[in-house]
């Protein structure tokens, strides 16, 4: 290069040093030139960056927002079902308490009710008649008819023979057709036999007995005749009636207290 430049005139060597600082200059103006359009994109670039930035920002701030929104909307949602839920809990409990009640009130009218008819119906057979079991026989019977029946037998047990005859006479008076007749013969008969009213006891006991000779009560009401008739110091008449009563009454307990006595006669 240093020869090329001795080769040259004054005026070429002028001329070319001219063309190279041009060039240079022009080369450092482009340089300059470039440097610039790339701060400027850089610039444009960045710009951009912090733009799509506070938009990308703006755009999940918004997200957020709509996300705490709506989050907030569903809690209350809940709450207010929450709130629901234990609205109806409580009227149910409420509906079941008064469904409990009204059992326990339908029982107790129920209840009441079978009270009050049972309370009726005690009432209504206080007046009607019913079935009696007595000394092996049934029969029918009014309500007063029994208490009367069971209050004299009541006497008689207390031992009140002089005071329960009356009763039973009035009994057996006010009662004639009565299925407790039979019965109440044998219990006056004993009362007149405890008071040593024999004649009259015996007359009962024969009624008893030719009334009813099929009652459970005759075969003790022919040995208590037979009793009687010793007791008035018919000894044969007591043979006789004992006689009878082996004959009609042979497998009886009476009977055989009567099978004993006859022994005794002999």
């Amino acid at each position: 290069m240093t020869h090329f430049f001795k080769m040259l005139s004054p005026g070429s060597f002028r001329a070319t040093v001219c063309f190279s600082a041009l060039i240079a200059l022009s080369s450092a103006h482009a340089g300059l030139f470039d440097d610039e359009e790339a701060r400027r994109a850089i610039l444009d670039l960045r710009q951009k960056v912090e733009a799509a930035k506070v938009d990308t920002d703006q755009k999940f701030a918004d997200q957020l927002k709509r996300s705490t929104d709506e989050s907030a909307q569903l809690r209350r949602s809940l709450l207010d079902l929450q709130s629901e839920i234990e609205g109806l809990r409580a009227e149910l409990a409420k509906l079941k308490g008064q469904n409990e009640q009204s059992v326990r009130d339908l029982a107790d009218i129920q209840k009441r009710q079978k009270d009050m008819t049972q309370s009726v119906d005690d009432r209504l057979r206080r007046f009607e008649p019913g079935k009696v079991t007595l000394d092996g026989r049934e029969f029918m019977a009014e309500p007063v008819e029994r208490r009367d029946y069971e209050a004299a037998l009541a006497m008689f047990r207390k031992g009140e023979f002089g005071a329960v005859q009356v009763v039973f006479v009035d009994f057996l008076s006010r009662y004639a057709n009565s299925g407790y007749r039979s019965s109440a013969l044998f219990w006056l008969g004993n009362a007149q036999y405890a008071t040593k009213d024999y004649k009259e006891a015996m007359a009962n006991f024969r009624n008893l007995v030719v009334g009813a000779p099929d009652h459970q009560r005759a075969p003790e009401a022919m040995l208590a005749i037979a009793n009687c008739q010793l007791e008035l110091k018919d000894t044969k008449g007591a043979r006789k009636t004992l006689e009878e009563l082996l004959v009609n009454f042979p497998n009886t307990d009476a009977a055989a207290a009567g099978k004993e006595r006859l022994a005794r006669f002999k």
